[in-house]
C-alpha cells in the first residue's frame, strides 16, 4: 500500500472501532494535524458530525450531547494547546461520570519536545482526570498496527462505558501528508463489546435488608442518578421500603410520580431543614443515599448533625462519594434490578413518615403561594416552570439557578426533567453543554442561566452557526454574582462588589442580534408563563431583569415563613 492507503486504513479502522463500541456522534474542531480523522468521521454515513471551532466550548458541547443521548461521544482536535482547552470539560466529565472519548491528534514522535510548532507534551496530558490514556503508534504497514489500534479503541470504549462512566484519552500522532481516500461505509466486522453489571453479593444484599428492616426512623436521599438508570427499579424499591425519600430535582423523580409513591416524595427539604425545630423532630437512625450527593448543603449538614447509626451509600465506583465522611455501610454496585428483590419487611414508624409528609405539604403551600406578588428570581422560576410545555428538559446553571430549581420545582405529574453540570459544580461551559444537550433527544430544551455564567461562555454560541440548534436561553440578569449574596462574604462590605458582586452593566440584546436569535426582554417576571407557552420560531434569548438585594430578601422571607409555619405545626 502507498502512504495514502495506509493512512486511510488506519483512520477508518479507528472510526469503525468507535462505531462498534457505540459512538454515533463526533464533535470536531478544525485543525491541520487532525485532518485524517476529521475526514474519516465526516465521510462516514453512520456517524453524525458536530462542529465547534472553540475547543473549550466543543468539549462542553460533547459533554451535553453525551448526557442527553446517554451514549459515548467523540471529541477530536488538532495538536498543541487545542488539546489543553478540553481540560475543564474533561474534569466535569470525570466527576459527573460522563463517557467522553477524547482524541487528540499529535505531531509524530520525532517532532516532540524539539521546539516544533504546535507540539506540546500530550502524553498523559489529562493525568488522573481520565479513566485511561493511550498513545497510539504512527500509521504504518506493520501487520500488528491495525489490530493494535482497533483493540485499544475497544478497550477505551469499554473503560469509558463501564461503571462508573467517564472520559478516556487517545493520543494519535500523524506524519504528513494528511489526506486520505474517502469511503462512506465503516467496517462492521469489528469485535463485539459487551459490558456486565455490577451487582452486590447475596450476603451483602441480606445484610443491607437487615439494616433497613430493623430501622424505625430513616429516610432515603435520591440524588442525580447515573446514566442508564432504570427508574422502574428505583420506584419499586421506594414502594417496598415505604420510607420518606428526599428527592433532588436532578434525580428526575419529581415528575411522572406513580400514584402509590407520591406520599413518600419529599421535595422541600432545603427549606425545611433550615429549621432547627424540624430537624430535632425527624432525626434519623438510618439514611440511605442513592446517586450523587445532593445540591442542598442543608441535607448534608443535617446528616452530619444527626450522626445516624447507619449511613448507607450505594455507589458503582469503589471511590465512593462521601463528602461528609459519615458512611458506615458502602455497597459497591450499580442501581439495578437487585434493588427490587431485596427481602424487605419495613418496620418504619408511621408517625415518622407522617412528620416528613406533613411538613413537606406545609412548605409546599408556602412555595406555591410564593408567586403572589413576588418579583424576584424565585417567582420567575415558578412562572417558568408553570409555563414550559410537556416533554421539556431544563438545563440549569450552577450557583442560584440550580438552587432555585431545587426549591421551586415541586412534585408534578408533568413530564419535565432537570439537568445540570454538578460534577465539579462550575459555571464554565454551561451554554455549550446546553447546546450539545439540546441536540441529543428530540425534546424541548430550556437553558436557565445567570448573567455571569452566560457571559462566561458566549463563545459557545458559535456552535449555532455550524449546526441547527433549537432551544430557549433564559438569562436571569441581576447584574452580577447573585449566589454570593447568601454567603458570609456579603456581610463584609469592603471589596464585596469588586470581588464578588462583580457587576458588568451589560445586557444581552446585542449578543442575540449578532447570532440572529430572538431577544425577549422581561421586566415583569409573571410574563414568563405566557412566553414559555408561546412556541419559538428560532433560538430565543429571554432576558429576565431582577435585583440581587430583592432576591436575597424574598428568599429569606420565604424561609422564615416556613420556619414559623413549622413552629405553629409543632404546637
Amino acid at each position: 500500500m502507498n502512504e495514502r492507503e495506509v493512512l486511510s486504513a488506519y483512520v477508518y479502522g479507528v472510526a469503525s472501532a468507535l462505531y462498534a463500541g457505540g459512538v454515533r456522534n463526533v464533535v470536531v474542531s478544525p485543525g491541520s494535524r487532525s485532518t485524517p480523522l476529521a475526514y474519516a468521521f465526516a465521510s462516514a454515513e453512520d456517524l453524525t458530525l458536530h462542529r465547534q471551532v472553540d475547543e473549550r466550548a466543543a468539549a462542553f458541547y460533547a459533554l451535553g450531547l453525551a448526557k442527553s443521548t446517554q451514549q459515548p461521544v467523540v471529541l477530536l482536535c488538532t495538536s498543541g494547546t487545542a488539546a489543553a482547552n478540553y481540560f475543564p470539560a474533561i474534569v466535569e466529565a470525570k466527576y459527573a461520570r460522563i463517557p467522553l472519548i477524547v482524541i487528540t491528534a499529535d505531531r509524530p514522535h520525532e517532532l516532540r519536545e524539539v521546539g516544533a510548532p504546535q507540539a506540546i507534551n500530550q502524553v498523559q496530558l489529562y493525568g488522573e482526570h481520565v479513566k485511561w490514556s493511550v498513545d497510539f503508534p504512527i500509521p504504518d504497514e506493520a501487520p500488528q498496527t491495525l489490530p493494535f489500534i482497533t483493540r485499544h479503541i475497544g478497550r477505551a470504549m469499554m473503560i469509558a462505558t463501564t461503571a462508573p462512566f467517564g472520559p478516556v484519552h487517545v493520543n494519535i500522532p500523524f506524519r504528513e501528508p494528511l489526506t486520505i481516500d474517502f469511503q462512506q461505509q465503516l467496517n462492521q466486522e469489528v469485535m463485539s463489546l459487551q459490558a456486565g453489571e455490577l451487582v452486590p453479593t447475596e450476603a451483602t444484599q441480606q445484610q443491607l435488608a437487615t439494616v433497613l428492616n430493623d430501622t424505625k426512623r430513616g429516610f432515603v436521599v435520591l440524588g442525580e442518578l447515573p446514566l442508564h438508570t432504570n427508574a422502574a427499579y428505583i420506584w419499586a424499591f421506594i414502594r417496598a421500603l415505604k420510607w420518606p425519600v428526599l428527592v433532588e430535582s436532578l434525580s428526575n423523580f419529581r415528575g411522572n410520580i406513580p400514584l402509590d409513591c407520591r406520599n413518600y416524595v419529599i421535595a422541600t427539604y432545603d427549606a425545611t431543614l433550615k429549621s432547627a425545630d424540624f430537624k430535632a423532630v425527624v432525626k434519623p437512625e438510618t439514611v440511605i443515599r442513592l446517586g450523587a450527593q445532593p445540591v442542598s448543603k442543608f441535607v448534608q449538614q443535617f446528616i452530619a448533625e444527626a450522626d445516624p447509626t447507619h449511613y448507607i451509600v450505594i455507589d458503582e465506583d469503589a471511590m465512593f462519594r462521601d463528602a461528609t465522611a459519615m458512611a458506615t455501610f458502602v455497597v459497591h454496585a450499580q442501581l439495578g434490578q437487585w434493588l427490587t428483590t431485596l427481602p424487605l419487611a419495613p418496620t418504619i414508624e408511621d408517625t415518622y413518615v407522617h412528620e416528613w409528609r406533613d411538613i413537606n405539604e406545609l412548605a409546599m403551600e408556602y412555595i406555591e403561594h410564593y408567586v403572589d406578588g413576588a418579583v424576584d428570581e424565585g417567582a420567575a422560576m415558578c412562572h417558568l416552570l408553570a409555563g414550559v410545555p410537556e416533554e421539556t428538559d431544563l438545563f440549569v446553571s450552577s450557583s442560584m439557578p440550580i438552587r432555585d430549581i431545587d426549591t421551586f420545582f415541586l412534585p408534578t405529574t408533568r413530564d419535565v426533567r432537570v439537568f445540570a453540570n454538578r460534577g465539579a459544580n462550575g459555571i464554565d461551559g454551561v451554554v455549550s453543554t446546553a447546546l450539545g444537550f439540546s441536540q441529543g433527544n428530540g425534546r424541548n430544551t430550556v437553558l436557565v442561566i445567570g448573567d455571569l455564567a452566560f457571559l462566561h461562555d458566549t463563545s459557545g454560541l458559535l456552535a449555532t452557526r455550524y449546526q441547527q440548534c433549537d432551544l430557549d436561553i433564559v438569562v436571569m440578569n441581576n447584574d452580577g454574582g447573585g449566589i454570593f449574596s447568601y454567603l458570609p462574604q456579603a456581610k463584609v462590605p469592603q471589596h464585596y462588589e469588586e470581588l464578588f458582586g462583580t457587576p458588568t452593566a451589560l445586557t444581552m440584546e446585542h449578543i442575540a442580534a449578532m447570532y440572529d436569535f430572538e431577544h425577549v426582554r422581561v421586566d415583569d417576571v409573571s410574563a414568563l408563563y405566557g412566553i414559555m407557552q408561546t412556541p419559538r420560531t428560532r433560538i430565543r434569548l429571554i432576558e429576565v431583569f431582577t435585583n440581587r438585594e430583592d432576591n436575597t430578601f424574598a428568599h429569606r422571607a420565604l424561609w422564615q415563613q416556613i420556619a414559623q409555619g413549622i413552629k405553629r405545626w409543632q404546637r
